[in-house]
């Protein structure tokens, strides 16, 4: 399994960025450029990866103020997982770590590693320019 992770501390409450991250259809804000044909409801998103596939993700598990895990409804290319965590930073400030697990061979790796970890970082940077 490879596991690719990016944090990101934001200055507001576990509970405003838990709400955000909870409701689907916010999740649009964090995507990039090459996401287009985007549909959402709260618990689940599809959406199509411009020159790759189209996805569709639900919500699969939620602890409140802790984390949400979404996962592929449909066969993807490899199975993966893409959860987020929201923790108390001590300073009642919110550290949001974004964790995509994905079952890859080898030269699906070579392949989809980079691009994972791109997407990612730019949905941490995301959350942060969102939710100043």
């Amino acid at each position: 399994m490879t596991v690719i992770e990016s944090s990101v501390e934001l200055n507001l409450p576990v509970e405003k960025v838990y709400a955000f991250l909870a409701d689907m259809n916010n999740h649009q804000q964090l995507m990039p450029e090459n996401i287009y044909n985007w549909s959402s409801t709260t618990d689940d998103a599809s959406f199509t990866i411009q020159n790759m596939a189209k996805l569709a993700i639900k919500i699969s598990d939620r602890v409140e103020n802790k984390e949400l895990t979404a996962i592929p409804t449909e066969k993807p290319p490899f199975d993966v997982q893409l959860k987020w965590t929201v923790a108390d930073n001590g300073n009642g400030g919110t550290i949001a770590k974004h964790i995509i697990s994905a079952d890859l061979n080898m030269m699906m790796k070579m392949l989809a590693a980079g691009p994972l970890q791109k997407l990612a970082d730019h949905q941490t940077t995301r959350l942060a320019e969102v939710l100043k």
